[in-house]
């Protein structure tokens, strides 16, 4: 997700990790992103909020500007519909911008539960959301894997008893979902 945002960045003209950078340093930031998530505010009253703070002045479609160079990692991907297959119970839990940035029929057949954060009023890493997937799921928190890229929803995981991987590099979380589901999700040569 950085990546894809420091592409925005750049595209825009402005400092690369400025998108970061506000997020973690400027509280009234983070809390529109909040209210963005569960769905208390509409997109365009968040772009029209956060622009300024980028020193963007055209913030009308900001956050489709913001994820076009966002896209999925087809190894992990693929690695989910491998365990789907496999029997084991898969679950998506998304922070929502608002605005679906999940193509629906991509996500068809992945997953035995999906929570999105504004269709629930929670976002992550608020302890209720992972214990709703679970629940959903049917199975207790401390039977699930989960798999982030920010360290905070990971620790929120960790926080409800499930087991977390923090995602930096596919290769890595691959091998460490193999490990712990006692499964191959992957094959060399990159033909899944």
């Amino acid at each position: 997700m950085w990546e894809g945002f420091d592409e925005f960045c750049r595209v825009e003209g402005i400092e690369e990790g400025a998108v970061r950078k506000l997020f973690k340093h400027e509280p009234e930031a983070l809390a529109d992103l909040r209210l963005l998530e569960t769905g208390e505010i509409e997109p365009t009253e968040f772009e029209r909020r956060f622009g300024p703070r980028l020193g963007i002045a055209e913030t009308e479609g900001l956050i489709a500007r913001m994820f076009a160079g966002v896209g999925p990692e087809e190894r992990v991907i693929a690695a989910v519909r491998a365990a789907r297959e496999a029997g084991v119970r898969t679950g998506l839990i998304s922070n929502s911008w608002g605005t679906s940035i999940y193509d629906p029929e991509a996500l068809e057949g992945m997953f035995d539960a999906v929570v999105i954060s504004g269709d629930i009023g929670l976002h992550k890493p608020q302890p209720e959301i992972y214990e709703l997937a679970a629940d959903r799921l049917g199975v207790e928190p401390e039977s699930c894997v989960f798999v982030d890229d920010l360290r905070e929803n990971v620790r929120g995981a960790e926080q409800v008893g499930m087991t977390a991987i923090l995602h930096r590099d596919p290769e890595a979380t691959l091998a460490r979902l193999e490990e712990l589901l006692g499964l191959a999700l992957s094959t060399t040569g990159g033909d899944r």
